[in-house]
């Protein structure tokens, strides 16, 4: 020990006690975790990390076996729908058979053996294919489905084709084949709406024109044309229900791009005249100000007491009216800029009958011009209001009682067709359920009708020549 170190005796003191320290709270630590001895702690940490390093193997083994498993999922999937392509290839085959056997054998019973249970055929849920849920199909999956049914049929047919082999028999089922070709597509090319039944029904007619044909034909080959024409039939009727689906949703779509485009005109209708009114309205607020401007000039210049009262009275007035139309120029704003309109439920007893009700939706800062215009010369009569309600999201107020009497429309093709067939009490009741502040009037007036039925006189057009509604004078109006 140097001279230097003997005057730092008392730092090396200290940090020997610092030390000392440290080392009594690690033992203490240690003693809380209840280890009393080093090598007890490297022990523990050796134990854990050959547990870290097992359950990483183990974690990785499984890894492996989930990514073994998702591979054997998805070959398990791809052979699943190779077999479900397979069984909804032979499940129309299968009905066609079991349709020709029980339409067009005399003792179906002796076909028994070809069949399977009710309980396995509802089981497998052995229904055509391409027949399935066709109402919920769109244009696209109908052409699809049509597509697939016609491969039935030329499957089908080869298949028979292959029975005949002599040059006469081959001869007549050709002949057969060709002619019933022929009489399906002219029946498809006179498809319309109500045509379903009776265009089955007139397949049915010619298959049954056919088969009497192979009846009293080559013996020989009877038996086989009289199955061949049973499944036939039956692939036959489901190619007219697919395009006769697939007409309906062509018709529909075609209507309502009808109706959007008619519904696009109207409301540009609307905000035309809703421009013009807001530019009416501008034009009133700009002459009450200009008029208050100088009764307010007037005011600081007059002396008498009766001249002040007349004025301030007037001022008073023009604020008033100035307040008017302010408000009436916000409503006209928002209902060009939101959604905000009037959602309204009319009634034409006249025209429609009891129990059918028009609900709509208009941006008229009136509506009831949206209800005139409606009641014009397309219509005998005026239509009756029983409700007008406000809304800042009128389109989807009319929308929630649109879904509400869905199942009652009228028109069920062009769905933008807004008439339903509903009864009063109902009406009123999903009215104020919806919203209950709404005023409802159950009342179908129907003045102009009642009037025509009780009247003796016959009006002529010398008579009455005015069949300008509300609506033309307003824009007549607002154009001068």
């Amino acid at each position: 020990m140097g001279l230097r170190d003997i005057f730092r005796i008392g730092e090396f003191k200290q940090q020997i006690q610092d030390l000392t320290n440290q080392l009594a709270e690690q033992k203490a630590h240690f003693d809380e975790i209840g280890f009393t001895e080093y090598e007890q702690v490297q022990e523990a940490l050796k134990q854990a990390n050959e547990e870290v390093l097992s359950c990483n193997t183990t974690l990785a083994a499984l890894r492996e076996e989930i990514q073994n498993l998702e591979k054997q999922v998805a070959q398990k999937e791809a052979n699943l729908r190779t077999v479900t392509n397979k069984i909804a290839k032979n499940k129309s085959l299968y009905e066609a058979t079991k349709y020709a056997i029980d339409n067009f054998f005399n003792d179906p019973t002796a076909f028994d053996n070809c069949k399977i249970s009710p309980q396995m055929e509802e089981e497998l849920e052995l229904v055509p294919t391409v027949t399935l849920h066709l109402n919920y199909m769109n244009v696209a999956d109908l052409r699809k489905a049509f597509r697939a049914n016609d491969k039935q049929i030329e499957s089908l047919m080869s298949q028979y084709a292959a029975r005949y082999t002599t040059k006469a028999n081959r001869s007549i089922y050709q002949l057969m084949v060709i002619a019933l070709r022929a009489e399906l597509q002219n029946i498809l090319s006179e498809l319309k709406y109500e045509k379903l039944d009776s265009s089955i029904e007139k397949l049915k007619l010619v298959t049954s024109k056919y088969l009497s044909i192979a009846g009293s034909g080559n013996q020989n080959i009877a038996g086989t044309l009289t199955k061949f024409i049973g499944e036939i039939e039956y692939l036959f009727i489901n190619a007219i229900k697919i395009e006769y689906n697939y007409y309906v949703k062509k018709e529909q779509a075609r209507q309502e791009q009808l109706a959007i485009r008619e519904q696009m005109r109207q409301e540009a209708e609307e905000r035309k005249a809703l421009e013009l009114e807001r530019k009416k309205v501008e034009k009133e607020e700009e002459k009450y100000k200009g008029e208050l401007d100088k009764v307010q000039t007037q005011l600081s210049n007059a002396q008498d007491e009766t001249e002040i009262e007349k004025l301030n009275a007037r001022i008073l007035e023009l604020q008033e009216q100035l307040a008017n139309v302010v408000v009436k120029k916000d409503e006209i704003i928002n209902l060009q800029n939101g959604k905000a309109g009037t959602v309204y439920i009319i009634s034409n007893l006249g025209s429609f009958g009891e129990n059918i009700f028009k609900i709509g939706m208009t941006r008229r800062l009136v509506p009831q011009d949206r209800v005139n215009e409606l009641g014009n010369a397309s219509v005998p009569f005026k239509f009756d209001v029983h409700s007008f309600i406000f809304s800042e999201d009128a389109v989807s107020l009319e929308g929630r009682i649109h879904a509400l009497l869905d199942a009652k429309r009228v028109n069920k093709v062009n769905r933008r067709k807004e008439f339903f067939n509903v009864s009063l009490d109902e009406l009123e009741k999903i009215v104020l359920d919806i919203e209950p502040t709404a005023e409802f009037v159950r009342t179908m007036a129907a003045e102009e009708y009642y009037q025509s039925l009780s009247s003796d006189q016959v009006y002529t057009d010398e008579e009455s020549t005015d069949f300008t509604d509300d609506n033309d004078e307003d824009l007549i109006d607002a154009q001068e």
